[in-house]
């Protein structure tokens, strides 16, 4: 990736370039020291004078008001604030004339920025003074005074804070009173540009030092350059926060999230005081010191699927390379691209007011059909279908172009969602909240209805990255969340039973990709590469769960990685400097992810002893459980030397009816509830006291006796024995109650024991003849 830039041989401008914004996606203003607002056209080439400022008002920072207020879409918002020399920031309309002027500061006003929704108005000044404005531009507040000019000023993401420089610190003050204000020493120079991104919620920080910065929202730096030859004076994040821009004298450069530089180019501009990307983040504008305006779009971004490489060599230009057969495709729109993706077989390209689906098996004629809104900021692929969000909802389409869904919802910001945020697999759709980052919502793919009776996945932490998995039947699907101490959980996208587990399966998990044929998830953690084969072993037999990992030694990534994909055996991995490293998973766990899920158990045995490997042995015993396989599971876990549940395996086989078995079954795998449900439903209470006894659970023991009327003298017979193995007495009122009139007998107890057991094997055996007749008929 990088940037095509162009400069006009002569200015237009015949002063310092100050500022620049953008107010649709070919359409710009650029205010000079000539006191000239000009209004630039990128699709005629044309520049026309907009207005001729007063000759007193030297302007220096530019900011068009949003134009979505709380997730809708505003048509009139066409005002703009202008801050100047004279102390003062002009509410102008997008004719040029101004509203309103407002005294702000003693001294210059340095910068003023509207909040997300436009409701609220910052400004920073030469005076040291951060004073917060309403709409119509009277006083709120002051929220800050400085002894020393404030530079810079951004709003954070949820607009309940602000980020500010003083000197060579950066401050970040919360709006409430009450609450903690961070600050810390960010530069060895004066901080002169800030920039925080409301997607990533990562702060940029450029000075005098020479040097830029990443930040995340605690302070704790993720990177800083190497010194520039010059002080960094502007700098500014993409809208969807994957690339940020930083401009230097007669420099420009193109930079990852993470830091790393794209590309480099060197303009003859002077400095570059002001950068603005365009609102589909394709086109990014510079104010330059020799009355220049610097366009630069972005070219030569790369997608990979398989066997196929999809760079835009143009705006409006595609190529497709087929790297086994060298074959090489051109694909040309009538616009520019703004968005694409590149997976499951399909290229989903999104224009300003079209969006394209090519198949990999034919590249000559894509589908096409109209967006009703012009900027898609996100792209989600599954195998069956895909998602667009834009400014104003999310979409899901079919590949064939058929609208499937269209989700919109209370208080959702579209602007604020990307990959780590929503997830996509062929029958869910996954969202974190916007408002509460601890909440996670999950819809129906194909119909846009709320799952799980409309109540959202909560969890007790802000959730970082969630991500669903791609294969299985839709009952078993699962999602895992990074939250924000890096732990990883897992946890079913349906409730199973009473209880809806979360059990959590990683620790200081950075990264994570969900394996596109089976699912095998793999993530960095700790320093290592990890690979759950099995990661829903935690719902059978969570013990297991540390014999089906496989992991190595992750030294071989640098700083920062983070997984792109994980296709079939392969895991490609970007690093902290912007390399890509392919990592090899063993295709074993795969094949057995196929035979279990086709049920062919035998199969799945010899590839086991083929393979000799003990993390096989183990997903095959939790796949066996899971699918209630004894037979193999039993050979399975003798294979992992865990004799103690070959044992158990043994002993549900032997029990004398399949609702027993059932119930055993479940209560190996720690479903306690569901095994007591499923014994009270086919009648056998006896057992269902049972297995509270062996598990010490005395009151719901004796809670069944008394509600069923039927052996309340054996729950007292086993507590009474199970004290006197402690030499302890009874202290329990309802065991001290009932033990007054229940005369205690063994010989009475073993013979309605049984006689329960032969009463069950006997109804076993009735409704094995009844299902053979029937078969016969």
């Amino acid at each position: 990736m990088r940037l095509k830039t162009s400069l006009l041989k002569e200015p237009k401008h015949r002063e310092l370039v100050s500022c620049v914004g953008w107010i649709t996606a070919d359409e710009l203003y650029s205010c000079s020291e000539d006191h000239q607002i000009l209004k630039w056209n990128l699709l005629t080439s044309e520049t026309s004078l907009v207005v001729k400022l007063q000759e007193d008002i030297y302007p220096i920072y530019l900011h068009w008001l949003p134009k979505t207020m709380g997730g809708k879409k505003v048509v009139h918002a066409e005002i703009f604030v202008l801050t100047s020399t004279d102390g003062k920031f002009h509410l102008t309309s997008k004719a040029g004339r101004i509203e309103k002027s407002v005294e702000a500061h003693k001294g210059a006003v340095l910068a003023g920025r509207w909040n997300y929704d436009g409701t609220a108005l910052i400004t920073a000044g030469e005076d040291g003074q951060i004073k917060m404005w309403s709409k119509s531009g009277m006083l709120r507040s002051t929220l800050a005074h400085q002894g020393s000019p404030v530079y810079s000023v951004a709003w954070g993401p949820d607009s309940n804070r602000i980020l500010y420089t003083s000197g060579r610190q950066l401050v970040i003050k919360p709006l409430q009173l009450s609450a903690k204000v961070i600050q810390w020493k960010a530069h060895d120079g004066v901080i002169l540009n800030i920039d925080w991104n409301s997607v990533n919620e990562l702060i940029l920080s450029g000075g005098e030092d020479c040097k830029y910065k990443v930040w995340d929202s605690y302070g704790l730096i993720l990177y800083s350059s190497s010194p520039h030859d010059y002080p960094v004076t502007s700098l500014s994040w993409a809208p969807d926060g994957e690339v940020f821009a930083v401009g230097s004298f007669n420099t420009l450069r193109l930079c990852d999230k993470t830091g790393w530089s794209y590309a480099l180019e060197k303009p003859n501009t002077g400095s570059v005081f002001s950068l603005a990307w365009s609102a589909d983040g394709t086109q990014l504008a510079g104010a330059c010191g020799n009355g220049h305006v610097i366009f630069a779009h972005l070219v030569e971004q790369h997608w990979e699927w398989k066997n196929f490489v999809v760079t835009l060599t143009k705006r409006r230009i595609m190529q497709v390379r087929n790297v086994v057969n060298d074959a090489v495709d051109v694909l040309e729109f009538r616009d520019r691209v703004i968005k694409a993706s590149l997976a499951h077989g399909h290229l989903v390209v999104t224009l300003s007011l079209q969006c394209y689906i090519y198949n990999s098996k034919n590249w000559n004629t894509p589908l096409i059909f109209d967006l009703k809104e012009g900027t898609v900021s996100l792209i989600v692929q599954a195998e069956k279908h895909f998602l667009l969000v834009d400014g104003v909802g999310l979409y899901v389409f079919s590949y064939e172009g058929r609208l499937l869904c269209c989700l919109k919802f209370p208080g959702m910001r579209t602007d604020v969602l990307n990959a780590q945020s929503v997830s996509l697999s062929n029958d869910t759709i996954a969202i974190r909240d916007t408002t509460d980052e601890k909440v996670v919502f999950l819809y129906d793919a194909l119909t846009g209805k709320a799952l799980r009776e409309g109540k959202p996945l909560t969890h007790k932490l802000e959730v970082v990255e969630l991500a669903l998995d791609q294969c299985g039947p839709s009952n078993e699907r699962k999602i895992v969340l990074i939250d924000k101490e890096r732990d990883l959980y897992l946890t079913p996208v349906h409730r199973l039973g009473r209880e809806h587990n979360i059990c959590k399966i990683g620790a200081m998990v950075h990264t994570v990709a969900w394996n596109d044929t089976a699912n095998i998830l793999c993530g960095i953690q700790d320093n290592q590469f990890t690979v759950w084969y099995y990661p829903s072993v935690v719902f059978t037999d969570r013990e297991l769960l540390p014999k089906t990992l496989y992991t190595k030694d992750g030294s071989e990534f640098s700083r920062a990685p983070n997984i792109l994909s994980y296709m079939g055996t392969k895991v490609t991995v970007r690093q902290g400097d912007g390399s890509l490293v392919y990592s090899s998973v063993s295709p074993y766990p795969g094949l057995l992810h196929s035979h279990s899920g086709s049920a062919r158990w035998d199969d799945a045995l010899r590839l086991c002893r083929f393979a000799k490997d003990q993390s096989l042995w183990a997903c095959l015993a939790g796949m066996a459980m899971a699918s209630r396989e004894l037979d193999t599971a039993e050979v399975a876990y003798t294979a992992i030397r865990e004799l103690p549940r070959v044992q158990y395996i043994n002993f549900i086989k032997d029990q004398p009816s399949k609702e027993s078995s059932v119930a055993h079954i479940l209560l190996f795998s720690g479903h306690i509830h569901e095994a007591e449900s499923t014994l009270l439903q086919a009648g056998l209470t006896y057992q269902a006291i049972r297995v509270n006894i062996n598990l010490y659970n005395w009151e719901r023991a004796l809670e069944l006796a008394v509600k069923h009327k039927t052996h309340v003298d054996t729950v007292l017979a086993y507590r009474e024995k199970f004290l006197q193995r402690f030499g302890r007495k009874e202290t329990n009122k309802r065991f001290l109650q009932y033990s007054e009139g229940v005369e205690v007998n063994w010989e009475k107890i073993q013979a309605k024991i049984e006689m329960e057991l032969s009463k069950e094997r006997q109804r076993t055996a009735t409704a094995y003849v009844r299902s053979s007749m029937a078969l016969r008929c």
